[in-house]
């Protein structure tokens, strides 16, 4: 394992900072911390056709807070992919995601849904699935009203993200809602425990710490019994047939790397067509430094080529 040059550098600068505890600090603050990121690390900010900022309201949920990004003026409709942000189901929006969500409408030319679900530890689980999956039952109902076609709808997330849109796509084959076109899962979380070899081999010194990891698993929890729900953790999930085809994205220095690594053999073990990318020298998050990182910068154009190639497929 040798670490890619750049992002050599800039872990040595972050490591000889010195940090804030997250747990001590509380979600507030960190959520403070994440959205004051210098612009020069995130993916490069370019122009859409349109963004538009849209309430919603499921049904027995509070209102939910959508931006949705039409990256070209189209008289056909346009296919249409989810996006759900990471944090740790603690910290990340709209705002902070949206560059990265820019790069991703444009480079896939689909509608891009940004979904601002609810953060614990305010919000516990199941919260957050809860506005994730009404979300996609609202773009399913509604896609016409946005320019896009409900017949080619994928979802897409990194991190906690990446487990919301895992998440979905198995309660939306259990529903026997219409076939979501695939699934894009950025370094994912899917697993109950932060107890996995890449857990504990990386868990300090590569910018997701395990201690902030712990700290996001107790904000989100409501009782140890949630750790036995998909719904918390789909690596866990009963029967993972039938799903759509996944894209997956781990990187080598990611404490998530082996729960990204062992739903992707689970996946495909169960029939599910599977393309897993291992990005060697990378550590977690490194399509949201982008700006910092050509490998950052290939894997959101990967990304984008899978949203098109699930488009593509029958």
């Amino acid at each position: 394992m040798t670490l890619d040059p750049q992002a050599q550098q800039f872990l040595a600068v972050i490591n000889a900072m010195e940090k804030p505890n997250f747990a001590q600090t509380g979600a507030e603050l960190a959520r403070a911390i994440h959205n004051s990121r210098p612009e020069n690390l995130a993916p490069e900010w370019i122009e859409v056709f349109k963004v538009e900022n849209r309430h919603i309201h499921p049904p027995k949920l509070p209102p939910l807070a959508l931006r949705i990004y039409t990256p070209l003026e189209s008289m056909a409709p346009l296919p249409i992919a989810l996006f759900y942000h990471g944090g740790g189901m603690v910290i990340g929006s709209l705002d902070s995601y949206d560059r990265l969500c820019r790069q991703l409408a444009v480079q896939s030319g689909c509608i891009l849904v940004s979904v601002d679900y609810r953060l614990a530890p305010e919000n516990k689980f199941p919260a957050a699935v809860d506005d994730a999956y009404a979300a996609l039952l609202w773009v399913m109902d509604n896609a016409h009203i946005v320019g896009g076609d409900k017949h080619a709808i994928a979802v897409i997330g990194d991190s906690a993200g990446g487990n919301l849109a895992a998440v979905v796509s198995i309660l939306a084959h259990e529903a026997q809602l219409p076939p979501i076109k695939g699934q894009a899962l950025i370094y994912p979380a899917t697993a109950p425990e932060a107890n996995s070899a890449s857990q504990l081999a990386l868990a300090s010194g590569y910018f997701l710490e395990r201690t902030t990891i712990l700290w996001f698993h107790d904000s989100y929890i409501r009782t140890e019994a949630d750790r036995q729900d998909f719904r918390y953790a789909p690596l866990i999930a009963d029967d993972l047939s039938g799903l759509p085809p996944a894209f997956i994205i781990v990187a080598e220095y990611d404490p998530l790397r082996d729960e990204g690594v062992a739903y992707a053999t689970r996946l495909k073990n169960s029939g599910v067509a599977v393309e897993l990318q291992e990005y060697r020298g990378m550590f977690h998050p490194f399509l949201s430094l982008a700006g910092i990182l050509d490998q950052g910068k290939r894997a959101i154009t990967d990304a984008a080529l899978a949203l098109r190639c699930f488009f593509m497929s029958p």
